[in-house]
């Protein structure tokens, strides 16, 4: 296998000392995950990553990145010595950054940054080889990591990033320097941090300042901070590509019909009509795509191609993935549909994944209940500042809840919504997700479509492996064509 890393290019990166020689394959901040041959980088976040050198080179790292000698470990181990760790990761992306060849696209976006990732992953991945993040490592030092992961020899790379406060996409984005930039859409996230949503639109536009000369801006421009954007790209003069339904964008949505297994789409590139189906279900990933296809062209990738791939694209767990929960032996006592949502929620992702519940289509006559039903497990939206309570209340009003059969609702912000829905939809309000995870079985029968929606740290995904035991869970892919 070509090295990833010698020692004498990772000693030249971080400015480093390492008297032994060494080659790493891979690059590893868990030594959980860590295979052999991987450069261990002894982060301290949660806990000191120099604990865990030791049993790293034990696991059959190549090497370690550390700022110290740690305790247990021989002192012949090949240890790349910095002054700091995570600047020597940076060193690392940096320089992984300047030998990188082929094109680089970075996205980022309140709601759809993760779904577009995966999509750009997928589509540019069955073009050339393509390098992107296995999961959503968008911050100080997931960017970082996943730029230090990044083969030579790569065509196409994709940059998710992310931000939680001001002032954290920039660097980020000058760190990948991106050829091309995605901003998904704007949306009430992250308001404990912002004074209103044209900060978050400011801050999303930071991710032009590390773009290359030349370099693309894709814009939706549905997004009600649009204005703000093209501001932003005007000043920075960045090339802006527009997707949407609305003005005049590049790429047109024109319809988005949600089927049985998928999502039809009929669009128009400039005048020229295209149509090609999403191999998951949802308007809002009708929107991703057109952004992600939008980027392919800009990256100057086969648009055509792309196209046909998004049909045997699927979302990735907490991201809508979908799961068939057959319950009894063999499914002999039905099954159960399960959406899971669970990774991360706000405003305007909960509007769109109740649209897609909506469209659902529940088994009759195959339960204890006679009708199946469309069944939502909601919990709380965090980090939405002082207009919460307001926010969640909010909920009650969305369009696709007149479809909905019950909404239980789990946490004391999603409260508000629970006592605003109208009595026929209101189901059961718990205090934490722990609980309603005890209680879904009892609210559960076969025929019934379920959906999971929360924030991450409202620990939803307990809700969705509650609902997964409850019999043989499989997922639901795709199917071609």
């Amino acid at each position: 296998m070509t090295p990833l890393w010698t020692r004498d290019e990772a000693v030249r990166a971080t400015g480093g000392t390492c008297p032994s020689d060494w080659t790493a394959t891979g690059v590893s901040i868990d030594t959980r995950t860590l295979r052999p041959g991987d450069l261990f980088i002894a982060l301290k976040d949660v806990r000191d990553g120099h604990d865990f050198v030791a049993q790293a080179f034990e696991k059959g790292a190549g090497a370690a990145l550390v700022s110290r000698h740690p305790e247990g470990v021989a002192a012949d181990a090949p240890l790349l010595v910095v002054p700091d760790v995570l600047e020597g990761l940076r060193a690392l992306a940096t320089a992984a950054r300047s030998r990188f060849q082929g094109r680089l696209v970075a996205v980022t976006g309140s709601v759809g940054k993760t779904s577009s990732k995966e999509m750009l992953r997928h589509v540019l991945g069955a073009q050339a080889i393509t390098h992107a993040a296995e999961k959503s490592y968008n911050n100080h030092w997931g960017v970082p990591l996943t730029l230090a992961r990044m083969p030579a020899d790569a065509a196409f790379a994709v940059i998710e990033i992310g931000m939680n406060a001001p002032g954290e996409i920039a660097p980020l984005s000058r760190l990948a320097r991106p050829d091309v930039a995605l901003i998904t859409a704007v949306e009430a996230v992250h308001l404990a941090a912002f004074r209103d949503i044209r900060g978050i639109a400011r801050e999303k536009a930071a991710i032009m300042e590390g773009l290359e000369p030349g370099g693309i801006i894709v814009l939706n421009r549905d997004t009600p901070t649009y204005p703000t954007l093209l501001r932003a790209a005007r000043h920075r003069r960045a090339a802006p590509v527009r997707f949407g339904s609305t003005g005049r964008p590049e790429l047109r949505l024109v319809e988005a019909a949600i089927g049985k297994t998928g999502t039809s789409v009929s669009a128009r590139n400039g005048r020229t009509p295209f149509y090609f189906r999403i191999g998951a279900r949802g308007r809002h990933l009708a929107m991703n795509a057109l952004g992600v296809l939008a980027c392919v062209e800009a990256l100057g990738a086969d648009v055509g191609r792309a196209a046909i791939s998004l049909a045997s694209w699927e979302p990735p767990d907490g991201r809508g993935a979908r799961w068939k929960i057959d319950l009894g032996p063999a499914g002999m006592d039905g099954s159960i549909t399960l959406i899971d949502e669970s990774y991360n929620a706000n405003p305007a992702a909960v509007a769109a994944t109740l649209e897609v519940l909506a469209a659902e289509e529940p088994q009759h006559d195959v339960g204890r209940v006679a009708k199946g039903r469309r069944i939502a497990f909601l919990g709380d939206m965090l980090e939405l500042g002082p207009e919460e309570i307001h926010l969640h209340a909010g909920l009650a009003k969305v369009p696709a809840l007149d479809a909905i059969t019950v909404v239980h609702c789990a946490g004391e912000r999603m409260q508000a919504l629970h006592e605003a829905l109208p009595p026929d939809r209101r189901g059961e309000w718990f205090q934490s997700s722990d609980q309603m995870a005890t209680r879904a079985r009892k609210l559960l029968d076969a025929g019934d479509i379920a959906m999971v929606k929360g924030s991450f740290g409202s620990k939803m995904g307990l809700v969705v492996d509650a609902i997964k035991s409850l019999g043989e869970a499989t997922p639901e892919l795709p199917e071609e064509g």
